[in-house]
């Protein structure tokens, strides 16, 4: 099979991956604000009762937690994809489907850890928002403007999935070698949630520290000037 007609063939694989996996997500794959809430107090002890109370937590320390999920997601992902690289091709699928879970739930960590919940229609597309952010898609203020509430969402699940099976693919025709793509497998996913979890982190610290400035409640940063969002990947 000719390379790039390999390349094209695991584009459109993972392409229709992400967008189901991300789906799945944005329907029900939630990490529990309260449940998390009461596990993060009580293995850092700190003085937080609600996600909003790490806007009074010094800086580095909320820093250094957010770079221990993305750590920990890392990991999750090279695992699991050194497992599933075992099959080459034929376990491209449901691996892609698990990395998107892991990776949404990094990100709603991030999200909670920088002191953002999403409890509403605009918190929940905000956080989608910052996913396509870490795909290092540029989605201005126009983009949403455009979309009705009900649509945003799973339309920017759409160019997420896009971007990130066209900015992959040529990486993972590598996986068509079974055995070898274990490892090959392993260290993909390993890098793309790096990649993810960078650019997220930047994404709420941004968000972060304007909270901090304008002494401004989490929820209306939404009515914030936006920081410029990365438009290519690390």
């Amino acid at each position: 099979m000719p390379r790039r007609s390999k390349s094209n063939l695991v584009s459109n694989v993972f392409q229709a991956s992400i967008r189901a996996g991300f789906r799945r997500a944005y329907n029900g794959l939630q990490v529990d604000p309260q449940k998390y809430l009461q596990q993060f107090r009580k293995a850092h002890r700190l003085p937080i009762h609600t996600w909003s109370d790490m806007f009074n937590v010094e800086e580095k320390v909320v820093n250094h937690h957010a770079a221990r999920v993305v750590k920990s997601a890392m990991r999750a992902a090279a695992l699991e994809g050194a497992g599933f690289g075992l099959g080459g091709m034929l376990t491209i699928l449901p691996d892609a489907g698990i990395l998107s879970a892991i990776t949404i739930r990094m990100l709603q960590k991030l999200s909670l850890i920088y002191g953002f919940e999403y409890k509403t229609e605009e918190e929940v597309t905000e956080l989608w928002l910052a996913a396509a952010s870490a795909a290092g898609l540029d989605l201005g203020r126009e983009f949403i403007e455009k979309q009705a509430m009900e649509k945003i969402v799973p339309r920017i699940i759409d160019r997420i999935a896009v971007r990130v099976g066209a900015e992959v693919a040529e990486k993972w025709s590598g996986r068509l070698i079974p055995l070898l793509s274990s490892g090959i497998g392993g260290t993909l996913n390993y890098y793309f949630v790096r990649g993810w979890g960078r650019r997220a982190q930047k994404h709420f610290l941004d968000r972060h520290r304007e909270v901090r400035a304008h002494g401004l409640p989490a929820s209306s940063i939404l009515n914030l000037p936006q920081q410029p969002r990365l438009r290519t990947a690390n």
